[in-house]
């Protein structure tokens, strides 16, 4: 549509413009902090052309026209004037005004003005008015996409046509390809990655918050998520919030399902939240029960609460890590009164100091790492502590205290630095490690500049994210939820895939999510793999089978990832997770077949496997596999060795001619291989649900080789007494059923 010439309305001063443009940018709170942050120049001389990445098509003036009212569309490019474009320093700091080629005069312009989304872009005489001024953000690819100062709102290909003659609009910004735009100077090439000494684009579901912010305006864009996402089980909605350096008074922080709350500093004490409630996660919801309060995560702050108790009601898939906590913490609910079945079955914390005292409550199992606290109180079937100082002391039932944690690398994570740049840091390995790795000084380790790292956004594809990987870059992946049509290949050495907001991979059609190669530190975090509709054979692979390296030195490590299979849609994977490559490091691993949601039973969210370890040495700490139809884990690899397990068999079984490896009753959940020769286990927790039929039972939890295996404090439980497990480890350890339902064994076999 072309406008007609029309008179002006009547201009607001720069002040009033600025400060309206200024209010409804804070409408969405963070977006006018973060895009600052992310503010890249293009170009103020010379000409360009700018092509729409969602259809390849260069942005024109409609039959290169200079008249007010001539519309700014997409076409073909055919390199004329009326499709080249340059950008010219506003009076705004940090925006530009847009011409074109055939005349300086006009400038892109949103017709009204208007705050509306689907306002035409037009050319206008240029009155540097709010309206024509745009501010340029480089996304990780190297495109643009163009925020205008009066709404707030982006640059954007209506409805993300691909036809010509299609009038450009107003959009609000939600990082698609129809808001992305490739400006190459006329004659020259466009970039692809972020150039060194700017910051990436990271997507509207990145919530980057600012000391200098208002208290209440940090303070409505939680509410807003959390009100999205406190129920939101099984939705596709992801987010992460992110504090930079600074202290934060009054703040109440509930977290949700699919968020992550996280401090930018470098230090833990770098980020300073005082007053208010501070962190939480309650289980309101669901009438104060927290078992099915997975999928969030809170890292690298201090919290100082102003009722003095953090309260941490969660389950699996909850990593609670390098936090400093002034105060105490509550594992479970607390404060929606239900105080008869207000249960919890998580959960971890890991690098971590807590001053006072942290209290289990009614948690089933507990696994607390390299952590420092106070004191510890309560106990259920399952608490372990590794490496931790102020924890209970070794006393089984229930109580498993390792002193130090053999070797560790902890988890990567974001961060920014003097200059305000963003890095990723990578922990050094520690050996023999007691407390947390910040607490006496600097965390050893690396770090990584933003410009290493390929930006995974909304748009991307198998294709986009390999070609990155093979380009030699990490990837940083901003909340979403990504189908994947092949698997992402990973065959350089110290590749880092750090995950934001849960950020999640759905493998399409029967494709992996993700496989590496056989090379040293590989370091994949902060992932949901969730199963397609179509059968995987493995979702993800460390190593090619037969792998034989030695990595003891410079580890692979997976941190916080989590597996499902089923629960939000059908899903269907042979094993979920395949470890071939020796000295892997599992650090926090949610394995999860579902047995509640949507596409869920037997014949349904079929899978085998959560775990298959046949590379040597390999290493866990905190491990949760749940419900799969065989082996939950199966060990073929010698040396291995895991600290605190977690297991529910599978609640579906229909019969037990059904559920059978041969020779024996069920599957036990924990198979070590006859073939291996030397294997530990420290706090093995595996229960039976068989709500199917009652009368389903397995011979035993844990199946090893009788000799160069050692398990250690073990325990079985018939929740409900629904089922029955006869013994806990091959032939030794008492039953569980509806006559006894917790069962306990201090060594085995």
């Amino acid at each position: 549509m072309v406008f007609p010439a029309e008179p002006r309305p009547r201009p607001r001063t720069v002040r009033a413009a600025t400060a309206a443009a200024v209010m409804v940018v804070s409408g969405s709170v963070v977006l006018v902090t973060h895009l600052g942050a992310a503010h890249a120049a293009v170009p103020t001389t010379g000409w360009n052309t700018v092509v729409a990445n969602n259809s390849g098509k260069c942005v024109d003036a409609r039959s290169a026209a200079t008249a007010n009212g001539t519309a700014v569309q997409q076409y073909t490019c055919n390199g004329s004037t009326a499709q080249q474009w340059g950008f010219r320093t506003a009076p705004t700091a940090g925006y530009v005004v847009i011409v074109n080629a055939n005349s300086p005069s006009p400038a892109v312009d949103i017709a009204g003005p208007s705050t509306a989304d689907n306002a035409v872009a037009h050319l206008w005489a240029n009155g540097a008015y709010t309206s024509q001024q745009w501010q340029a953000v480089q996304e990780s690819s190297g495109r643009y996409h163009f925020v205008n100062l009066y709404s707030g709102k982006c640059l954007d290909v209506p409805s993300a046509s691909t036809a010509d003659s299609v009038q450009l609009a107003q959009y609000t910004c939600n990082g698609t390809a129809a808001q992305s735009f490739a400006v190459t100077p006329v004659g020259g090439s466009t970039p692809t990655t972020t150039p060194a000494g700017t910051n990436p684009d990271l997507g509207p579901n990145v919530k980057i918050f600012d000391p200098s912010m208002a208290t209440s305006t940090i303070q409505s864009t939680i509410n807003s998520v959390y009100g999205s996402q406190q129920t939101n089980q099984f939705g596709t909605q992801r987010y992460a919030l992110l504090f930079k350096p600074g202290t934060y008074n009054g703040l109440s922080v509930p977290v949700g399902f699919y968020t992550q709350v996280a401090g930018l500093g470098l230090q833990p004490t770098a980020v300073s939240l005082t007053g208010g409630r501070g962190i939480y996660a309650d289980a309101a919801w669901f009438s104060g029960n927290a078992t099915q309060n997975f999928w969030r995560g809170v890292e690298n702050l201090s919290d100082t609460p102003s009722n003095g108790q953090l309260e941490w009601a969660v389950s699996q898939a909850a990593p609670f890590r390098r936090v400093d906590v002034h105060g105490n913490m509550y594992l479970a609910d607390n404060t929606s009164g239900n105080n008869s079945s207000n249960w919890a079955s998580g959960g971890f914390i890991a690098d971590s100091r807590v001053s006072g005292q942290i209290d289990s409550g009614p948690q089933q199992q507990f696994l607390t790492q390299d952590t420092a606290m106070g004191s510890w109180a309560g106990s259920n079937w399952n608490m372990v502590f590794v490496g931790d100082t102020g924890a209970p002391g070794q006393s089984f039932p229930t109580y498993t205290n390792v002193s130090q944690t053999p070797t560790v690398r902890e988890k990567p994570f974001l961060y920014v630095d003097s200059s305000g740049l963003y890095n990723v840091f990578v922990p050094a390995m520690r050996t023999n490690a007691s407390g947390p790795s910040w607490t006496s000084g600097s965390t050893a380790g690396s770090s990584l500049p933003i410009s290493s790292f390929y930006v995974v956004k909304a748009g991307d594809t198998s294709a986009t994210i390999n070609a990155a990987l093979s380009s030699g870059k990490n990837l940083l992946v901003t909340p979403g939820v990504y189908h994947l049509s092949a698997a992402l290949t990973v065959t350089r050495a110290n590749t880092v895939i750090l995950g934001l907001g849960m950020a999640t991979f759905v493998p399409d059609n029967g494709a992996a999510a993700i496989t590496t190669a056989d090379v040293d530190g590989i370091d994949i975090a902060g992932l949901i793999i969730s199963a397609g509709t179509t059968n995987s054979n493995v979702l993800v692979q460390i190593g090619p089978a037969g792998s034989s390296g030695n990595h003891s030195a410079n580890p692979i490590v997976l941190h916080d990832v989590f597996f499902r299979v089923g629960g939000d849609a059908v899903g269907r994977a042979t094993q979920s997770l395949v470890i071939n490559s020796p000295n892997t490091i599992g650090s926090h691993l949610w394995i999860w077949r579902a047995d509640h949601g949507s596409g869920v039973g037997w014949t349904t969210n079929t899978a085998a496997n959560g775990l298959v370890v046949n590379g040597a040495n390999v290493t866990m700490y905190g491990l949760f596999v749940e419900h799969y139809q065989q082996y939950q884990t199966l060990w073929n690899g010698n040396g291995g060795r895991t600290y605190f397990y977690q297991s529910e068999m599978p609640y579906d079984v229909p019969d037990n001619a059904s559920w059978t490896p041969g020779g024996e009753a069920g599957y036990p959940s924990y198979k070590v291989a006859n073939s291996v020769t030397s294997h530990q286990a420290w706090g093995v927790g595996v229960y039976c649900y068989f709500n199917t039929n009652s009368a389903v039972y397995a011979d035993r939890a844990i199946e090893v080789p009788t000799s160069g295996t050692t398990f250690h404090d073990m325990v079985t439980v018939a929740l409900g007494g629904v089922g029955s497990i006869v013994h806990i480890i091959n032939n030794n350890g008492g039953q569980v059923a509806n006559w006894n339902t917790t069962s306990y064994l201090t060594t085995g076999p």
